[in-house]
């Protein structure tokens, strides 16, 4: 079964940076589900996705928040699946508030963390592909020319 990527966010305003990461997604050819859940405002909806994402075919979270950002903690006590924490910009400490509360996970709540806004999303889309490459020989492929691709010289 081909595994997906759950694309999360803390709030429908985060949109407009979290979808940096689906051209990533869409080239390895891997299939995302987008959604909007929120650790503070639908803890329930959160709780219940987290429980049942493995069953439900994903390989992998990426979980988008600002401010506070406890969804990519809170979606991690809850999967053992790897979740990949990427901070936004949503208040005046314009991100770095977020990524302290997502890179400061206690023992036992392993999320992995990316940098502040765009750049982070698109390299989130990018860790989830070399995650599901070791299972999937089409990711791995692609995976291979894009690195290569980044890494090639200027004549």
């Amino acid at each position: 079964m081909k595994r997906k990527v759950a694309l999360i966010m803390g709030s429908e305003s985060d949109r407009p940076v979290v979808e940096e990461a689906l051209p990533y997604l869409e080239y390895f050819g891997i299939p995302v589900d987008v959604r909007v859940l929120s650790a503070h405002r639908t803890p329930e909806a959160v709780h219940q996705f987290a429980c049942r994402a493995e069953a439900e075919g994903y390989g992998v979270i990426i979980a988008c928040a600002g401010m506070a950002a406890h969804l990519p903690g809170v979606i991690a006590a809850y999967t053992s699946l790897p979740v990949i924490g990427v901070p936004l910009a949503g208040s005046d400490l314009k991100g770095v508030d977020a990524l302290y509360a997502i890179v400061q996970m206690p023992a036992g709540v392993p999320v992995a963390t990316m940098a502040i806004g765009k750049a982070g999303v698109r390299n989130a889309a990018i860790f989830a592909a070399q995650i599901l490459a070791h299972t999937d020989a089409s990711v791995a492929e692609k995976l291979t020319v894009f690195k290569n691709n980044q890494c090639r010289l200027p004549e």
